[in-house]
């Protein structure tokens, strides 16, 4: 099983010996590898080698390592969208051939907050609909969601039967959401909602908080949806100016 020497580094040599490895099938997902000397030792390399080589795989989450039990072969991830793409989570799940569902948490009306009315450009005493729903995947929970959206908005409640909010907005106004602002960031153990997810303890969250607005550039949605990270692959297409 030892690596053949070419002209790379030999932990770059590793690094493609374990990745083809994984894709044909010698290791499983979230099957622990075997330990740092067994695999040195049957790579023939040294265990610093063996160890730089885990850390970047550990980078590309193509490995997670748990610290005193061993390293195991991530997920590959379900769900994966280019970031420039405004897709509904509805339609995702539904293009990786799996069945959308939500579970409703909550639905509550409420004064604006300070943060709604900067959002909104509303005023104090306008009103704002805060839904709290767990989306799932062929049953599985996927993503944790809190949408807020004007109550005026609507003429009545909104209809917790309801999968796809962009859709339900256009179907009971008219009004089509044409873009969003988004900003990304990572998160660790969530105390409340990595456990509504069925989340490992080292499964890290990534949280999309997005503003949609409409083709009158009217701010109609706002969404702080919380994604398994081993579950979605975001990325971006980036052109040079």
């Amino acid at each position: 099983m030892s690596i053949k020497l070419d002209n790379r580094h030999l932990y770059l040599q590793v690094i493609d010996r374990i990745k083809t490895d994984i894709e044909h099938g010698f290791y499983k997902e979230k099957e622990k590898l075997p330990s740092e000397f067994d695999l040195a030792k049957s790579l023939g390399v040294s265990r610093a080698t063996l160890r730089e080589a885990l850390r970047i795989l550990e980078e590309e989450n193509v490995v997670i390592r748990r610290h005193g039990v061993g390293t195991f072969v991530n997920a590959k991830p379900l769900f994966t969208s280019g970031i420039e793409q405004l897709n509904s989570v509805t339609d995702m799940i539904l293009q990786a051939g799996m069945t959308p569902g939500t579970i409703f948490l909550s639905s509550i009306v409420g004064h604006a907050s300070d943060e709604d009315i900067k959002r909104f450009s509303c005023e104090k005493q306008d009103q704002v609909v805060m839904i709290e729903r767990v989306r799932t995947a062929n049953g599985e929970p996927v993503i944790y969601c809190i949408d807020k959206i004007p109550h005026d908005i609507f003429s009545d409640h909104f209809s917790h039967q309801e999968e796809s909010l962009l859709d339900y907005i256009h179907k009971k106004t008219g009004r089509k959401i044409t873009y969003a602002v988004t900003h990304i960031e990572p998160l660790g153990y969530h105390d409340k909602i990595s456990p509504i997810l069925n989340c490992e303890p080292e499964t890290a969250l990534l949280v999309l908080k997005q503003m949609h607005y409409d083709e009158n550039d009217e701010p109609v949605l706002y969404s702080l949806n919380y994604f398994k990270s081993d579950k979605f692959d975001f990325h971006v297409v980036r052109k040079k100016i």
